[in-house]
């Protein structure tokens, strides 16, 4: 997973529904960590701007 931070509102919806806690929020940015990500997807489909792209 990548994040297209030009479209990123930093909400932080993503972050709430990842169950591996590949995601986190960090001083207004939003970080993946690949290592944890399962590829579960549930990030690209809670996020309302659709800022999360494979």
């Amino acid at each position: 997973m990548r994040i297209n931070y030009e479209r990123c509102g930093y909400c932080g919806a993503c972050v709430g529904v990842c169950k591996s806690m590949a995601i986190e929020l960090i001083e207004n940015r939003v970080v993946i960590y690949e290592d944890r990500c399962k590829k579960c997807k549930a990030c690209m489909i809670v996020c309302p701007l659709k800022a999360l792209e494979e």
